[in-house]
């Protein structure tokens, strides 16, 4: 059974950094694009960032660029999120995906909240 399990969230003071991780079993994870998104209370599932395989081409959202850093290891089947300088907007459920052509998987999110 597929699964993607979201770890690294919690509570953090505005300025401060957290690391987000995404482990994904079940699937070969190389051949899959992974993302993050985010949704905060109240408002639409957003998308935040993607590296692609086998590329490793980045993006990002406009409200996170030059502050978060998508990155993968093949090795561990993991992809992380470190979000520095976070702000209290950065509040919210984020959601690992892994996508490729007509096939999407989601993890069940893990909780960020950063406090001013």
């Amino acid at each position: 059974q597929v699964q993607l399990v979201e770890s690294g969230g919690g509570l953090v003071q505005a300025g401060g950094s957290l690391r987000l991780a995404c482990v994904a079993s079940e699937f070969t994870f190389s051949s899959y694009h992974m993302s993050w998104y985010r949704q905060a209370p109240g408002k639409e599932r957003e998308f935040v960032a993607i590296i692609t395989s086998p590329t490793g081409f980045t993006n990002y959202a406009d409200s996170v660029q030059g502050r978060f850093t998508i990155s993968r290891d093949s090795a561990k089947n993991t992809v992380y999120l470190q979000m520095n300088s976070l702000k209290p907007e950065d509040t919210a459920v984020y959601y690992c995906k892994a996508s490729r052509i007509g096939v999407n998987y989601w993890g069940n999110g893990t909780l960020v909240t950063v406090s001013s």
